[in-house]
Order: C-alpha cells, then structure tokens, then sequence
C-alpha cells in the first residue's frame, strides 16, 4: 500500500504555525527568504522521505486544481 498525501487539516494550532512562519522571515531580503522556504522544503521533504506522498505535494502545489489525489 503507498502513502497519500494528507490533505486534511493536521495542525493542532494552524495559527500559531502561521504566526510563527512569518515570524521568521520577519525582516529577510527577498532572496533570504526564498533561500529560507528553500531550506524548509528541503527539511520537511526529508523529514516525509515518501517519494510518492512528495511527488503528490508537488502536483498540488503546482495547481491547486488537481485536487482528490488518492
């Protein structure tokens, strides 16, 4: 059985999250920032390490319409 992308809201505190990931590109030039969510995709990809559940992420990120992927 492959992994799914979880779509679902699976933040226990989505606000804080959000507060929290303005918070720290807070200040950056422009390109800091790009590197820093470069960093953090590569971090979070890793921490997933499901090539399947990545490759669906990918293609929604790209358009939103893509939608149910299961």
């Amino acid at each position: 059985m492959s992994a799914t992308l979880n779509t679902e809201l699976n933040l226990k505190a989505p606000d804080d999250f959000y507060e929290a990931l303005i918070d720290t590109h807070r200040d950056l030039p422009e390109a800091e920032s790009h590197a820093l969510n470069a960093r953090l995709v590569l971090l979070l990809a890793n921490h997933i390490g499901d090539m399947t559940v990545l490759q669906q992420a990918l293609t929604l990120a790209r358009d939103p319409s893509a939608g149910d992927l299961s």
